[in-house]
């Protein structure tokens, strides 16, 4: 229980990673709000007949009006905010294709999402981890910055700047004691990627130094580390988890 009486928000909350992420946190103890575009509702009620502690939250992280209320909604139903986990992140729909093919409208609502959507929530939060002096933000980046993964500017290019982000967030807010890190994920097979029928092909396992699929379990433990008091010393970080696809 590293996270009792710790409460925790994970955006993108309502199923595949970000509904792990939310099933960890509450089994190490933390009260999780889930947030989503999508109805959080059935994993709350899981969390919750299995003893946790959770709220289910519909909002749209791009959008400041609802972060800012997503953050006063949590402070006042659980008293503080201690964990942020940016996990909201278009990416499953997206059409890979080469760079000139990209309309400006894709590309700003990767954007939008990733990383004005880390920005916001990060920028509502802050006030209440400020005010109790302390705080733990985790960003969600992607493997894919590492290797720039062709046909995929748009998404590389935002998970880029979330790492950008992480680094400079660390410097604002570490005279605060809020620690803020990322986590890079490799490609990992969640519920979107089964429902589009697509899954690690040979070349991508191949790529690995331990060669099976990454699933969303596989980065809960990394997550349930960078939450806890274990990481209190670490900031500015991103910890890559991905089979030793990369290196860095």
């Amino acid at each position: 229980m590293r996270l009792k009486d710790r409460v925790a928000i994970v955006t993108g909350g309502a199923r595949g990673i970000g509904a792990a992420y939310a099933r960890g946190l509450a089994r190490e103890g933390a009260a999780v709000a889930a947030v989503d575009i999508l109805d959080p509702a059935s994993l709350v009620k899981e969390i919750t007949t299995n003893d946790g502690k959770a709220i289910p939250m519909v909002a749209d992280v791009a959008d400041e009006s609802q972060t800012r209320e997503m953050a006063r909604k949590v402070a006042e139903t659980f008293g503080r905010i201690d964990i942020l986990i940016n996990n909201a992140a278009f990416f499953a729909s997206i059409d890979r294709k080469p760079f000139e093919e990209i309309t400006v409208e894709e590309w700003d609502k990767v954007m939008a999402v990733n990383v004005r959507g880390s920005f916001l929530c990060a920028k509502a939060v802050a006030p209440y981890m400020k005010a109790q002096k302390r705080g733990k933000i985790v960003n969600v980046a992607s493997g894919t910055f590492f290797k720039g993964n062709e046909n995929f500017l748009h998404y590389v290019s935002s998970k880029g700047a979330v790492i950008a982000m992480t680094r400079c967030l660390a410097r604002e807010l570490g005279p605060y004691h809020i620690n803020v890190n990322a986590i890079a994920p490799g490609f990992t097979m969640s519920e979107a990627l089964l429902e589009k029928g697509e899954n690690a092909d040979a070349q991508t396992i191949r790529s690995r130094i331990l060669k099976r699929r990454i699933n969303p379990e596989d980065l809960v433990g990394t997550i349930l580390y960078l939450s806890s008091s274990d990481s209190d010393m670490m900031t500015g970080q991103v910890l890559l988890v991905d089979g030793g696809a990369a290196f860095h």
